[in-house]
């Protein structure tokens, strides 16, 4: 078996260190918001562009489709650059991207600014995931990564509601006028201050990687959007599939195979474009595993909850935003205070209890839907997002950690990627469930029971989340 090259320590003081993760830290903040700052804007740009729904869609979908694509490229990418030369490619797109946008004269225009958008987007999480674990000692890693999730989390919930009031302001131009200059500034900071941290490595791009993960990962984000259909109760008023889902998830699937075999092999010359050896190693598998599973469960329920409010308790689309914010404001404000545990506690006497939680609230939710009013869902959603925040801060740290530093780069892009695909997986499969059981023109109790019933599939793979986090262990410190 061949050795795995380990990545030169990275030479930097503490105050060097600490710059490094603040300036990556908000360059994240700000993509990460631009991903959900436009759902709200949707509306209105169909009316200016004159798009129906199922172009207006395609903001949000090929965004998703690019990061799909992207990150399985990232770890490459990160070992020829090193840091500097990465995070100025990366806020270089996300910038030109928002540019674009902002004074997009047609709807094609925009969506190809939004693809540049994602590619940069795409690149920043990775970065600042391997260079906190290059940069950080284990013993702080904890605290450090509670640190950067709270910024993760919060991103997205703000995005709806900075992008709310810029509406009401104005033009849904605003957004990016408002964005770009925040960008910018970061990116002449971030090509001022930033040491060139990381050591770079020349290797072979190869094209035939490159083409089987854009057609596997990307094909099965896709195939797997679309599975799903219309929601129920909306006349199937999904976007039309170019290519139909099914046949399109079976050539992901085997582009993906393919794709493996091919990195088993590139492993012998030192050139994969992303390092597999990653899923040699028990805990990163654990974590890995566990972390797709709650991220299922997590996207899934953000689409399921705000489809059984609105049309089975008849909240309107307010009432629904502010009912879920309580939620994903406590994911991000825990982040901190869960990794200080992690550094006292390890990652097992967290992630535990917390895929136990995810486990009972996914079930009782299936339980309690037909009859629960928005309080007790209230309830049920914030009892979710603490045990899921229980969760996340633990397995990246402990996962990546149980790393040799060289795969550090092809660890994160493993997770950023098998993320995307398990959150569209997770939402295609409860949105068919839930179609299944609630037929095409339901009642207020048959969309209560389709709900029902793609929360209890939730549920079942929240349980099998409970095995896999046995896997993880907490990587011993340095010098141990």
């Amino acid at each position: 078996m061949p050795t795995i090259a380990p990545q030169a320590p990275a030479v930097t003081t503490p105050a060097q260190t600490t710059l490094v993760l603040r300036v990556l830290t908000v360059a994240t903040f700000v993509v990460i918001l631009n991903e959900t700052i436009m759902n709200n804007a949707i509306p209105r740009l169909m009316d200016d562009f004159s798009v129906p729904a199922t172009s207006a869609q395609w903001l949000t979908t090929a965004f998703m489709l690019t990061m799909a694509v992207v990150i399985p490229m990232t770890g490459w990418i990160m070992q020829r650059l090193a840091v500097r030369r990465t995070f100025a490619l990366s806020m270089g797109l996300f910038c030109l991207g928002t540019a674009v946008a902002m004074v997009a004269p047609t709807f094609g225009v925009l969506l190809g600014a939004r693809i540049v958008q994602a590619t940069g987007t795409a690149l920043m999480i990775p970065l600042l995931m391997t260079t906190l674990m290059n940069l950080v000692p284990a013993a702080d890693r904890g605290r450090t990564m509670g640190n950067v999730s709270l910024v993760i989390a919060v991103a997205p919930a703000m995005g709806p509601a900075v992008s709310g009031a810029l509406l009401r302001l104005g033009s849904w131009r605003l957004i990016f006028i408002t964005v770009l200059p925040i960008a910018a500034v970061a990116l002449w900071v971030g090509l001022r201050s930033l040491p060139d941290v990381g050591e770079r490595a020349d290797s072979r791009l190869d094209l035939p990687s490159v083409l089987l993960s854009v057609v596997g990962f990307g094909g099965l984000v896709y195939g797997l959007s679309g599975v799903g259909g219309g929601q129920p109760g909306d006349g199937g008023a999904a976007p039309e599939p170019v290519v139909d889902p099914l046949l399109c998830v079976g050539v992901a699937i085997l582009a993906l195979a393919a794709f493996a075999w091919r990195q088993r092999s590139l492993v012998r010359s030192g050139d994969p474009l992303m390092d597999l050896r990653t899923l040699r190693f028990r805990s990163f598998t654990g974590a890995f595993l566990t972390m797709c599973l709650g991220f299922a469960a997590l996207i899934a329920t953000l689409i399921l909850l705000p489809i059984h409010l609105q049309d089975g308790l008849g909240l309107t689309t307010l009432q629904t935003g502010l009912l879920l914010i309580p939620g994903g404001l406590l994911m991000g404000l825990l982040g901190p205070t869960v990794g200080r545990l992690y550094d006292r506690l390890g990652a097992r006497p967290l992630v535990l209890p917390g895929s136990i939680g995810v486990t009972i609230s996914l079930a009782s939710l299936a339980a309690l839907v037909p009859v629960a009013g928005p309080w007790v869902i209230l309830g049920l959603h914030v009892l979710l997002s603490l045990s899921l925040a229980l969760t996340f801060t633990p397995l990246f740290t402990a996962g990546l950690g149980s790393l040799p530093p060289g795969l550090y780069a092809h660890g994160s892009a493993l997770l950023g990627s098998s993320q995307q695909v398990f959150g569209a997986a997770g939402t295609a499969t409860s949105i068919a469930v839930m179609s299944l059981v609630a037929g095409s023109d339901p009642t207020t109790a048959e969309l209560a029971k389709g709900a029902q019933a793609g929360f209890a599939l939730l549920a079942v793979l929240a349980a099998i989340s409970v095995l896999t986090c046995l896997m993880v262990s907490t990587p011993p410190a340095e010098g141990e």
